[in-house]
């Protein structure tokens, strides 16, 4: 991967070897522990009106940020594992995204692409 975020990436790479934790970062592994981490991050929304998602306290914001923070780190070490450079992936799909949603047909609709 050789992005802007090649330095996190190379981080989580010492950080992982200097615990001997490589052996259990496979992509398979990486990609149940992400699962795991959106969940945890879904948690903090579970049971809150739309109102109350939009107004979280400070303190509140802190523990989604940690479990954001999760979810982004196991998606970078997911794809480290599988060559896949992240911020390449979503200009590409954001591009794809584009030929589905033309702005005309999309704006101010959450209807999926197959249905505009």
């Amino acid at each position: 991967m050789d992005s802007p975020l090649q330095p996190l990436v190379d981080a989580l790479r010492v950080f992982a070897a200097a615990r001997d934790w490589e052996q259990f970062h496979t992509p398979k592994n990486l990609a149940c522990a992400l699962s795991v981490e959106s969940a945890e991050l879904l948690e903090h929304f579970q049971w809150l009106t739309e109102a109350q998602s939009q107004a979280l306290s400070p303190d509140k914001k802190d523990e989604v940020a940690a479990e954001a923070a999760d979810v982004f780190l196991y998606l970078l070490q997911l794809c480290d594992k599988l060559g896949i450079d992240l911020v390449a992936a979503a200009q590409a799909k954001m591009l794809v995204n584009a030929q589905k949603y033309p702005v005309d047909a999309a704006r101010g609709t959450a209807t999926k692409y197959t249905e505009l």
